[in-house]
Parts: structure tokens; C-alpha cells; sequence
């Protein structure tokens, strides 16, 4: 999973939050590449620069998950096949799985680990993978996510099973599954970002935005920020008013229309042409 740096607002994002949702709702589908021209425009109008843009791609080209095709004198991007995933991932959690855990078993997902001192990168990937994958810290080196987690699928590609110990189980006196919840998430936090969004994203049309796109792009990159950091605790831990049923309502209220003008915005500002669809 590559790294997402977190932000609410589009001037304070980092430019890969607002480039993986550009691609994953306009590129998603095997065989399309954009020209990289027309990226850098459209990610201008939401406050990124020409030269972080070009960083980001280089950055993502750099880590497999970009490949770089010229048709002419003009330089198209085309997802690889590793970020085709990450962003077939994105759709699903956005569109087909609820906010909310309502059919918890009870059960939890342990993560043991220890690397090198040395090893800032690795601990940093492996933790935005365990992030990605709903766990959360309860002390240095020890995780925990609710249910059966399907680990060695969260950290493939990262070669770091040796250092890993994982465990699936219940809790048992004198632990109890809200103490799991309570010490391993900070969903004060989380319940602050929902509401944020809630209070940016009105139904007064007085939204963040000044074009159809730009509208979709941030909306979609804001909301990919917030399931990414809530660990979709099961309903009976969390507080009555969790405000991320309310929010993924309103999302889906604005997604839905913003879609359709975002779609013919997309024709005219983005330059998307068809490919091989292989890997290089």
C-alpha cells in the first residue's frame, strides 16, 4: 500500500492523496494511461504545485506502482498492475463496505514486531500497511485489529514476515474487547475528523471545489483519508452518536451527482488515452 500522508485540506495534502483517487476513478479499468500534462493542470487548481506533482509521479514511477509510456513528444502514466489493486481496494472500501462493522465475531487480529533500529523506512511501511489494514497500536511493537485479518496479504511485497509474530484470538478477563478498542484506537480523533467532513462537505452546495472535477477529486480524496485512519470497530464498541454514518450518508449524497459532471469535466481536462494494458 503506498503512503498516504494525511491533511484535510487540499493546500495542506500531499500531492499522491489527490493523485490516487484521480487515477482510481478515472483510471481504474486496465489499458488507460493519462498525459501527464493534463494531471498537472487539473491537480493545479486544487493548490498543487507543477514541481510536487512531478515529484510525487517520479517518487510512485520509482516504487513500481507508475509506469511511464511515450506516445509522440508527450509522457502518459499508466497504473501498474501492484497499483491497480491499491486503488481497486480504494473502490471497494469506498463503495461496498459500510462504516460501520455490524457482523463483528468478536474475535481480534494480533501483530507482534521488532526491526532494526536502523530501519526507519521498513517500520514506516509496515506500519501504514497495518494502518491500511484497520490495525491499531496498543504499545510500541504490538498491534491489534478487530476479526480474522488476512496479514501476510496486508505486508506482501515488504519482506518482513521473519520479524513478524501474528496471533488471532478473543480477549479474556481481565481484558475486555472495549479496552482492546479504547488503548489500541484514538477514536476521538476519528470521531473529530467525521465531523469535520460534515461540516465541509454541507448540503448547502457551499462546498470546496470550483469545478465539477476538482469537487469530485477532493471529495473522494478527503473521504479515502478518513476510512483509511478509522479502524471500523464493531457497532457495539463504538459511542451511539458516531458520526461515520452520518458521514458516508452525505458522502454518497454528493458522490453520486458530483460523478456524472465530474465524468464530462474528466473528457475535456484529462488526455486519456488506451494502451497495451501490460506491465513493463
Amino acid at each position: 500500500m503506498p503512503d498516504v500522508s494525511e491533511g484535510p485540506n487540499a493546500s495542506q495534502s500531499h500531492p499522491q492523496s489527490l493523485l490516487l483517487p484521480l487515477l482510481g476513478i478515472h483510471l481504474r479499468q486496465p489499458g488507460l494511461a493519462v498525459y501527464s500534462g493534463s494531471v498537472i493542470d487539473v491537480l493545479d487548481r486544487v493548490g498543487i504545485s507543477e514541481e510536487a506533482t512531478r515529484s510525487t509521479v517520479s517518487r510512485m514511477a520509482r516504487r513500481g506502482l507508475l509506469h511511464r509510456i511515450r506516445s509522440g513528444r508527450r509522457s502518459y502514466l499508466e497504473p501498474t498492475d501492484r497499483l491497480r489493486a491499491v486503488l481497486e481496494d480504494g473502490h471497494r472500501r469506498t463503495w461496498q463496505i459500510s462504516a460501520v462493522n455490524r457482523s463483528w465475531d468478536g474475535s481480534w487480529t494480533l501483530v507482534g514486531f521488532t526491526l532494526p533500529d536502523s530501519w526507519r523506512r521498513q517500520r514506516h511501511d509496515l506500519r501504514s500497511r497495518l494502518i491500511w489494514a484497520r490495525f491499531g497500536m496498543l504499545q510500541p511493537g504490538l498491534w491489534v485489529a478487530p476479526g480474522l485479518v488476512d496479514v501476510a496479504a496486508a505486508i506482501a511485497g515488504l519482506d518482513l514476515a521473519d520479524y513478524l509474530i501474528v496471533t488471532h484470538g478473543r480477549a479474556i478477563p481481565p481484558t475486555e474487547a472495549s479496552d482492546l478498542a479504547r488503548r489500541g484506537f484514538d477514536l476521538t480523533s476519528v470521531a473529530a475528523d467525521y465531523k469535520e467532513f460534515l461540516d465541509r462537505w454541507g448540503e448547502d452546495h457551499s462546498v470546496p471545489g470550483d469545478d465539477p472535477l476538482t469537487r469530485e477529486l477532493l471529495l473522494h480524496s478527503e473521504w479515502l483519508r478518513l476510512i483509511r485512519t478509522d479502524p471500523r470497530l464493531p457497532a457495539e464498541l463504538l459511542p451511539t452518536d458516531w458520526p461515520a454514518i452520518e458521514a458516508e450518508q452525505r458522502f454518497h449524497r454528493l458522490a453520486t451527482p458530483y460523478a456524472a459532471l465530474a465524468k464530462q469535466q474528466a473528457a475535456l481536462d484529462l488526455e486519456i488515452i488506451t494502451t497495451s494494458g501490460s506491465e513493463s
